[in-house]
C-alpha cells in the first residue's frame, strides 16, 4: 500500500465537467460467442459512425456447431445479456448467432434479451435477415452456410416459415467455429457467385457471424447484379435501424442505401 505521507506533492482536487459520453447518438449492445472470430471485426468496419458505440459481450459456447450445442446456448443467453448494464442506456440490443437463434428460436432469444434490457429493441442474424429481404423487397434467395446439414435444413424452413423461399442452397458441411472464422473471402466470393448467377434467386443470403463476407459484399453484388447480405452485415444493419441511425453507407451493398 501507498503511504501518502511520504509523497512530497500535493495532489491537486481539479474540476471537470460531463456529457453524454460515447455514443451519443446510439449504444448498441452485442452478445458474441466465445469462439467467434469475425463478428466483432466486421461490426466495428461498418459502425465507424460518429456518435455510434458498441458493447459487447461474450458468451460460453461449444466451437462444434451441432444442433445440441446449439441449444445448450440457451443457459448463456442470460448470463452474458446481464453483463451490460442498465447505466449504458442501449438503443438497441443483439445476439450474434444465427444458427442458435434457428435452434432456440427468434421468439425465445427476444424474450431473455427483453428480461435483461426492456423496452430495448433487439434482433439476430436470422431475424435481420429476414428483414433486410423484406425491405429489399426480395422473396428467393440462394442460402450459403458453412453447416453440417441438419443445421442448415432448419435456417431453411425458417426462411420457407417467413414467405421467403430458399431457392438453391450450397455449405463448406465445416462444424468446427475455428474453422470457419479462417475460411477465406475469395472462397465466400466465388460461392456466392456460383450461387447468385442461378436465375432462380434474387438474392443471396451468407449465413453464419464467422464468416467474413463484408468486404466482398459489394463485389459479389456486381458480378450477379442481385442484392447480397450476411449474418454480420444484416445485423449491424438492423442494429442501427433499430437504434435510429438512418445513415447511407455507400460502401456496403444495397442494404445499406435502405
Amino acid at each position: 500500500m501507498i503511504n501518502l505521507k511520504s509523497i512530497d506533492a500535493d495532489i491537486k482536487k481539479l474540476p471537470f465537467t460531463v456529457d453524454s459520453g460515447a455514443g451519443e447518438r446510439a449504444r448498441i449492445g452485442l452478445l458474441v460467442l466465445e469462439s467467434d472470430q469475425s463478428l466483432e471485426w466486421e461490426m466495428r468496419q461498418i459502425t465507424n459512425i460518429s456518435g455510434v458505440s458498441v458493447y459487447h459481450s461474450r458468451l460460453a459456447n461449444d466451437a462444434i456447431v451441432t444442433s445440441t450445442n446449439l441449444a445448450m446456448m440457451e443457459e448463456q443467453l442470460p448470463v452474458a445479456a446481464k453483463l451490460l448494464p442498465d447505466y449504458l442506456n442501449l438503443s438497441s440490443i443483439g445476439y450474434g448467432c444465427t444458427s442458435a437463434s434457428t435452434i432456440i428460436g427468434e421468439d425465445k432469444v427476444s424474450e431473455i434479451l427483453n428480461n435483461f434490457h426492456p423496452d430495448v429493441p433487439s434482433t439476430n442474424p436470422l431475424t435481420a435477415a429476414k428483414v433486410a429481404f423484406e425491405s429489399l423487397n426480395i422473396s428467393k434467395i440462394a442460402l450459403l452456410t458453412p453447416y453440417a446439414p441438419d443445421v442448415t435444413a432448419a435456417i431453411q424452413e425458417k426462411f420457407n416459415e417467413a414467405g421467403i423461399t430458399v431457392a438453391l442452397v450450397g455449405s463448406y458441411y465445416e462444424e468446427d467455429d475455428k474453422v470457419v472464422g479462417r475460411i477465406d473471402e475469395e472462397s465466400i466470393l466465388q460461392s456466392v457467385i456460383s450461387l447468385g448467377l442461378n436465375e432462380s434467386c434474387d438474392g443471396v443470403f451468407i449465413s453464419c457471424t464467422s464468416l467474413r463476407a463484408l468486404n466482398i459484399i459489394e463485389k459479389a453484388e456486381r458480378v450477379i447484379g442481385k442484392p447480397v447480405t450476411s449474418s454480420n452485415h444484416a445485423l449491424a444493419w438492423h442494429l442501427l435501424r433499430l437504434a435510429g441511425i438512418d445513415d447511407i453507407l455507400d460502401e456496403y451493398g444495397q442494404l445499406f442505401k435502405k
